[in-house]
C-alpha cells in the first residue's frame, strides 16, 4: 500500500491550519514583523535540507510540504500586517506597532474582530 497520498494531504491540512493560527498569533502580539519572518524563512529552509536529505518517502513528503508552507507563511506576516492596515483584520491595541497603525488616519484599521460575530440573519 502507498501512503504518501495520505501524508500528503494529513501534512497539507495541518501545516495550512498551524501556519494561519500561528501568523494570526504571532503578528499581533510581536512589536516587529520582520523577526518571525526570518525566523520562519529559516525554519522552512531547514526543513526543505530535511526534505531532500531523507531517504524515507513519506517522510520526505512531509518535510517538504511543510516547509514550503512555513516559507510562504513568512509572506504572510507582511500581508498580515496589510490586511490590519485595510481593516481586514483585528489590530491588537496593545501591540505599539498597531497602535501606530490605529492612530493614523490614513489607514482603516479597526479592534473589531468580524470572526467573532453572531451571523445577523439579515439579507444581502
Amino acid at each position: 500500500m502507498n501512503f504518501i497520498g495520505l501524508v500528503a494531504a494529513i501534512t497539507a491540512f495541518l501545516s495550512i491550519w498551524f501556519g494561519h493560527v500561528a501568523v494570526r498569533k504571532i503578528e499581533s502580539v510581536s512589536p516587529t514583523t520582520w523577526l518571525p519572518t526570518i525566523a520562519f524563512i529559516a525554519l522552512g529552509l531547514f526543513t526543505e535540507y530535511c526534505s531532500l536529505m531523507t531517504d524515507n518517502l513519506s517522510l520526505s513528503t512531509a518535510f517538504g510540504i511543510f516547509g514550503i508552507t512555513l516559507l510562504w507563511d513568512a509572506l504572510e506576516f507582511t500581508r498580515q500586517q496589510n490586511r490590519i492596515k485595510k481593516g481586514h483584520a483585528p489590530a491588537n491595541p496593545n501591540n505599539p506597532r498597531h497602535a501606530s497603525i490605529l492612530a493614523d488616519a490614513n489607514f482603516h484599521a479597526t479592534t473589531l474582530d468580524l470572526l467573532k460575530r453572531e451571523p445577523t440573519g439579515g439579507q444581502t
